[in-house]
């Protein structure tokens, strides 16, 4: 079964978030600063501490979210997205294929650098979703 997770969106405030969220849910949290990130030294050095991406992990859910805001910028409905946990790549695309009919492609099938594959787009009922698949956690 695939898994779906909430992906929140901040604008600079991620962490502050995150360690609410900790305080209120209880859970592991993790995060990753901008700072800490390959190609760190090309950015300005405010956008350092800025929250690459974080996660809080129960038993039960999983909260992720970053700093990093969309070309569009950021407004209220924009900043919550549902991220789906795939099995396989094959799995990726043929769900990527079902929900963009009728929406939007934000971003078409791409390898990362940390291995895994990702893309993006926004349901014909403006649902935004993220799509991902780490082959090595998922494929013998």
């Amino acid at each position: 079964m695939i898994r779906i997770k909430s992906y929140l969106t901040f604008n600079g405030n991620c962490l502050e978030a995150m360690l609410f969220y900790k305080n209120c849910l209880g859970g592991e949290l993790q995060f990753q600063t901008l700072g800490e990130s390959l190609g760190a030294g090309r950015l300005p050095k405010a956008m350092e501490q800025y929250i690459l991406q974080a996660s809080l992990r129960s038993p039960y859910a999983e909260i992720i979210a970053t700093d990093m805001v969309p070309d569009e910028g950021l407004c209220q409905g924009n900043n919550i997205s549902l991220m789906l946990e795939c099995r396989s790549l094959n799995e990726l695309m043929a769900v990527y294929q079902r929900l963009g009919k009728g929406g939007n492609a934000t971003q078409r099938v791409i390898p990362t650098q940390s291995g895994s594959y990702y893309a993006s787009l926004t349901d014909r009922f403006g649902i935004r979703w993220m799509l991902n698949f780490m082959p090595e956690f998922n494929e013998p």
